[in-house]
């Protein structure tokens, strides 16, 4: 697995290397301290995960444009108080925070690989922005559904939402299928950033997720 890092604090950048460099299935093929730097790693090596800051947006679309034209994947990490817009969210294969932890951040990188897309479960409780439209989404989820949707936004699996609930696996996919039409998104990502950017939601969630844990 190639991993491509890119950020304007070196020391930090530096550390999500250090982490990254102790599987020793994943090499960490460039480290870039700003955009231009990056542009040119991303046409050096093809087929990486591509991670860079929320702040290297001045070109944005034209960056995402390279990753994908090298085969590549693109994971974005948040700073404080940025809210995504949907067409960036469609193209991002993950979302961090920039206090991601060395589980989340090996997580995320192995999902991304394997073809799924990721969602740090703290940007889904760290940034919410209140919109009507939740309220239409909770009107069609049932109480089961509900429950998925809390299980997801925590970073949880098929298999281990299936165990947590006492069901099939296969049941789960099932759910989710119905869970996708009814909240007009593709996958767990856009699941997590509808989340995060409906307040009405996201205190759902943590209301159903507290419950499950009370109950646990």
């Amino acid at each position: 697995m190639r991993v491509i890092l890119a950020d304007n604090q070196a020391i930090y950048c530096s550390g999500l290397a250090r982490v990254l460099r102790s599987e020793l299935d994943v090499e960490v093929v460039a480290q870039c301290g700003n955009l231009t730097g990056l542009q040119k790693a991303i046409r050096n090596w093809r087929g990486a995960i591509v991670i860079f800051p929320s702040s290297f947006t001045t070109e944005i679309a034209a960056l995402l444009d390279d990753v994908e034209a090298c085969g590549s994947r693109a994971v974005m990490i948040l700073e404080p108080k940025i809210v995504l817009e949907s067409w960036l969210v469609d193209r991002l294969d993950g979302v961090l925070l920039r206090s991601v932890a060395e589980p989340q951040l090996l997580d995320c990188v192995y999902r991304v690989q394997a073809g799924e897309r990721y969602a740090q479960r703290a940007v889904v409780q760290t940034m919410v922005a209140p919109d009507p439209s939740a309220s239409r989404v909770l009107q069609r989820l049932t109480e089961r559904e509900l429950k998925i949707v809390a299980l997801i936004c925590e970073g949880l699996k098929n298999k281990e939402i299936a165990q947590r609930l006492n069901t099939k696996e296969q049941s789960i996919k099932n759910y989710l299928r119905s869970i996708y039409s009814k909240m007009e998104v593709c996958d767990r990502l856009e699941l997590a950033i509808f989340a995060m950017h409906h307040q009405t939601l996201a205190q759902m969630v943590q209301t159903v997720r507290m419950e499950m844990a009370r109950t646990a």
